[in-house]
């Protein structure tokens, strides 16, 4: 029997935000298992906690969509450190990833966790320049006219896993787009950034700044209610035209509107000497459900 919790991340109301299965106790499962599971819960990711290689790290994570294992993702890392903190309330954990240690703050009320925020392992990568808006227009269904605000325009950025933004003019934009998967696989899927994230100024929310969408094929999720390892990058992609050389930059992200799941995510831009030190994002989760999956030694075997 193998204890799991599900968890809706970046809300504070059930039913909201990304959902999330979190499997805290995973010694002893395979790689295969662990896909095999992943696949079987059928959300954007499911998350394996295992003992630290490194005993100054509090526990190794291992990711999975359901079609393939990611190095680092937003929401599985916040929601894991919310679990693991109401199951042992503590107010940080370092998780091991595959980009390397990342550090969760956590937030206590009455020993009851209530925000979590990550610290980026890693800084802004900016890739190579996307293809033309002429052909990505049609990609996302839309015209061309539609992309490009001020000075942004679509490009590429990672900080652990690639994403190409795009900026739209306003909200009837971004509700009108639609992935064409045929052109998608002809124009992006084998660009250094496949993931595809919308975003616009015009917000639904007054106190928010982006309302965003995120469409990732590659990794088997057609939309994302909520993409923290998105909102990392897109701090150093707000970054490019930005500003501010000292001090820090934040913007409040909504997401997942169009998917009925509103889900909320704040990203935090830390400068120094004109240059990005550091990339926090951070989010409220509720807990859904707990259970026990049933798991035999063969279980990997089955077809």
């Amino acid at each position: 029997m193998v204890l799991f919790y599900t968890v809706d991340v970046f809300t504070n109301q059930i039913f909201g935000g990304n959902p999330l299965a979190v499997i805290p106790e995973a010694k002893g499962l395979t790689g295969e298992q662990m896909q095999r599971i992943a696949k079987e819960f059928n959300l954007s990711e499911t998350v394996f906690v295992l003992p630290p290689q490194n005993p100054e790290n509090s526990y190794r994570l291992r990711i999975f969509t359901p079609q393939t294992e990611l190095p680092f993702a937003g929401h599985p890392t916040l929601g894991t450190a919310y679990i693991l903190s109401l199951i042992s309330p503590v107010s940080s954990l370092i998780f091991e990833e595959g980009v390397g240690p990342i550090t969760v703050a956590i937030a206590l009320e009455n020993g009851v966790p209530v925000y979590t925020e990550l610290l980026s392992a890693q800084m802004p990568e900016y890739g190579p320049s996307p293809p033309e808006i002429e052909e990505l227009a049609p990609v996302l269904g839309l015209d061309p006219q539609d992309i490009g605000v001020d000075n942004y325009q679509p490009a590429a950025v990672s900080c652990g896993l690639p994403f190409l933004f795009v900026p739209l003019r306003n909200l009837n934009a971004i509700a009108r787009a639609r992935l064409n998967r045929q052109l998608w696989e002809r124009v992006l899927a084998s660009y250094w950034a496949p993931h595809v994230y919308l975003f616009t100024r015009e917000t639904l929310a007054p106190e928010v700044d982006i309302h965003a969408r995120m469409f990732a094929p590659a990794l088997g999720i057609e939309e994302d209610p909520a993409t923290g390892s998105a909102a990392a990058a897109l701090g150093g992609y707000l970054a490019i035209n930005n500003s501010v050389l000292e001090g820090k930059k934040q913007w409040q992200i909504e997401q997942g509107i169009e998917m009925g799941r509103p889900s909320r995510l704040r990203v935090t831009t830390i400068f120094s000497g004109g240059q990005i030190t550091a990339i926090k994002v951070g989010g409220s989760s509720v807990l859904v459900s707990e259970g026990h999956l049933i798991v035999t030694n063969s279980s990997a075997e089955l077809g």
